[in-house]
């Protein structure tokens, strides 16, 4: 069995007998340090993106077989973007820009974490319908077959998945976390109607997809970070109310084309959305941070049985410290994925403290540690 096919197995609780070796990617800063140490090229470093030549040649060197983060994505956000402008200049390297979201953030030369919120474009039905609705419809120009196609002939050994879009996180994005959860209470119709017309594009290009390439696709994903350490950022009842029958409708025409394993990336602890995401046809978790709440595929099947799969749940911080601290994570992930349904990878990207001999020691020891299913 190929990468591939073990990664499918794994997920369907099928035999297997290869463990799937993967990663998360990397800050920037990682890569720039292990090229001043020698590890990898200045080139590899400047180079690198999710599922990229640069991707494969480090993740080759350390070890992994491939990055779990990559579906293919087809474009279901604002189209045309808008144009990235600086609408403040503070000096120093300090600057406010609109990104290409339309949302103005500070920017800091040198900053390598998530920038600070200042501005929303999107405000109001106003600035909704003059700014995003347009550039929300389905397109046929939303779907890059011949892009697609070259990624499954780059490598055919590897799982595809099919990107379908963001059905809340990237509306969060847009008005702020303050503005969406006031809207609902605001202007419920307006918030209705956002989530359907994102939710319908959605669908849309997830099924032009679908038609243009049948039976291309391994499996589904979809991109939320809909919490923080305490959990979710929306109410999970208002979710499944107004987003589950959107993943419901998504879901079932994966289903209806042959599509079983449908995943959602959400930080945080999501503890309290899994079951909305559960009933709504997704089923499988990435990448269950460990955190400071200790988030485990154990404690999802405990609570959920066999219907949650999961992806992630490898603690990335002992990259930091020893050998030692390598193993003791090993021997915690050995009984995980006896369970079955479970893939280990790292948290999140590997952070700046990711020492590389580490890293090569924990692909080597977890591909001889669990070599065969």
């Amino acid at each position: 069995m190929n990468i591939r096919e073990n990664t499918l197995a794994l997920l369907r609780y099928q035999p297997w007998d290869r463990l799937p070796i993967v990663h998360f990617g990397f800050w920037e800063e990682t890569l720039a340090l292990w090229a001043e140490q020698g590890h990898i090229t200045a080139e590899e470093a400047a180079g690198w993106a999710d599922a990229n030549a640069c991707d494969d040649a480090i993740g080759a060197k350390l070890g992994f077989d491939f990055n779990w983060q990559p579906p293919c994505c087809p474009g279901m956000d604002v189209f045309p973007p808008f144009e990235e402008v600086v609408v403040a200049d503070l000096g120093h390297g300090v600057r406010h820009v609109r990104d290409v979201q339309g949302v103005t953030v500070l920017q800091v030369d040198g900053a390598g974490s998530i920038p600070r919120e200042i501005d929303h474009l999107l405000k109001d039905r106003a600035s909704w319908e003059e700014h995003y609705l347009p550039r929300l419809q389905p397109d046929p120009a939303r779907v890059d077959v011949a892009g697609l196609q070259a990624r499954r002939a780059a490598r055919p050994d590897l799982p595809l998945g099919l990107h379908c879009g963001s059905l809340f996180g990237t509306i969060r994005v847009w008005l702020g976390l303050v503005e969406v959860s006031y809207l609902y209470a605001d202007d419920e119709a307006l918030y209705t109607e956002i989530i359907d017309t994102v939710g319908n594009l959605c669908f849309e290009t997830a099924r032009l997809a679908l038609e243009a390439l049948p039976g291309f696709f391994d499996y589904a994903h979809f991109w939320e970070d809909l919490s923080f350490k305490n959990g979710p950022l929306v109410n999970p009842r208002v979710f499944a109310e107004k987003v589950g029958p959107h993943y419901r409708r998504i879901t079932s025409l994966l289903r209806d084309c042959g599509i079983d394993l449908v995943s959602v990336d959400s930080d945080g602890c999501i503890d309290a959305l899994l079951p909305v995401w559960l009933d709504h046809g997704v089923n499988v978790m990435f990448p269950i941070e460990v955190g400071t709440w200790g988030a485990s595929i154990a404690g999802f099947r405990s609570s959920h049985g066999h219907a949650v799969r999961g992806v992630g749940g490898m603690n990335k911080n002992v990259f930091s410290r020893d050998f030692a601290a390598v193993d003791a994570e090993i021997d915690r992930l050995a009984d995980l994925v006896a369970l079955g349904g479970y893939i280990p990878c790292p948290d999140h990207r590997l952070a700046p403290d990711a020492k590389w001999d580490n890293v090569v020691y924990y692909t080597a020891r977890l591909r001889d540690r669990l070599a065969q299913g």
